[in-house]
């Protein structure tokens, strides 16, 4: 047979490694097993727990019903807090409470010591940049993949969170305003785990050193949820009354007007010859949106600032 008509010689497969978002994605999945498991079995822990607590509300509000106040011969509410009711289900609220809004600082320690320190610190970055990996996108993969998953489970356990708080009554769940109980019901416990993912990608890539990037990342994110906590109240307009001091035609006496419970009072209360200022609970959704667009800001400036100082140490 002529070689003109001969069918061309098979080619053989290539034995190169895959390229390509899929390839990066799979080597960060691979590379961070560990932590990718622990994370789906504590966000599983935690959701199965809080369905527990679920279960628990109706025999917890219960007992909660026989309570009352001092004049009604019923026993106190907070009494019957700690008697009553159902002690499993106040305080396993408030533990995961706690759980979903402090969920930021191992996220940033693990960030800065895991998954930048400790790949700068023992040469895996060079190695991926010298296999057709561009600085730019192996940093953007390491980032994008537990954002995507530590987003996506955050927000299942904060609607699992306001799911098992049933009707929100605070002699159970705690006050909406209590510092832990308000970023667990909201997307602002979302918005400060990616601030702590990239607060601890920038200390990774500051330090390029496990441990120094682990406690750099954590203090970053300490005192950003700090400061939040401490000015908090000041995110949204308050509303004022005056506290009248002089002659009342409605024959009140202002130092016995209370405000209700679900009101977060932050300034002084009446009778005092001071404003009063608080904020009614309709103030709850502003104040949310507020800090997580403050916590989303500093996420996208520290984000930008790991990739200009990437840009600069290899360019």
């Amino acid at each position: 047979m002529s070689a003109l008509t001969a069918a061309p010689a098979a080619t053989p497969p290539s034995s190169r490694a895959p390229r390509g978002p899929r390839g990066l994605l799979w080597t960060v999945l691979r590379l961070h097993r560990p932590a990718l498991i622990v994370w789906v079995l504590a966000s599983a822990a935690i959701a199965g727990y809080l369905i527990r607590l679920y279960a628990l509300g109706d025999e917890a509000r219960a007992g909660m019903s026989v309570c009352g106040s001092p004049d009604t011969g019923h026993p106190l509410c907070s009494a019957v807090d700690a008697i009553t009711a159902d002690e499993t289900y106040i305080g396993g609220l408030s533990l995961m409470a706690t759980a979903v809004s402090y969920l930021m600082f191992p996220v940033a320690a693990w960030a800065g010591a895991a998954l930048i320190g400790r790949e700068l610190e023992s040469g895996t970055a060079d190695l991926a940049w010298t296999q057709s990996v561009t600085p730019t996108r192996w940093l953007a993969t390491r980032l994008a993949v537990p954002a995507v998953l530590i987003a996506s489970g955050t927000g299942v356990l904060v609607l699992v969170h306001d799911w098992a708080r049933q009707d929100g009554d605070p002699n159970l769940t705690g006050d909406w305003y209590y510092p832990d109980v308000f970023l667990a019901t909201g997307p602002a416990a979302v918005a400060y785990a990616l601030a702590g993912l990239a607060l601890g990608a920038l200390a990774g890539m500051l330090t390029r050193r496990s441990l120094p990037a682990a406690g750099l990342g954590f203090g970053a994110a300490l005192v950003l949820y700090n400061a939040l906590d401490h000015y908090r109240e000041n995110l949204w307009p308050q509303v004022t009354r005056p506290d009248p001091t002089g002659h009342d035609p409605t024959g009140h006496d202002p130092a016995r007007i209370e405000l209700p419970r679900s009101v977060w009072q932050t300034g002084n209360e009446w009778g005092t010859g001071r404003p009063s200022s608080f904020h009614p609970q309709s103030h709850r959704w502003p104040l949310h949106l507020m800090e997580t667009g403050i916590v989303l800001a500093v996420a996208v400036a520290a984000t930008a600032a790991a990739f200009a100082l990437l840009r600069r140490r290899t360019a």
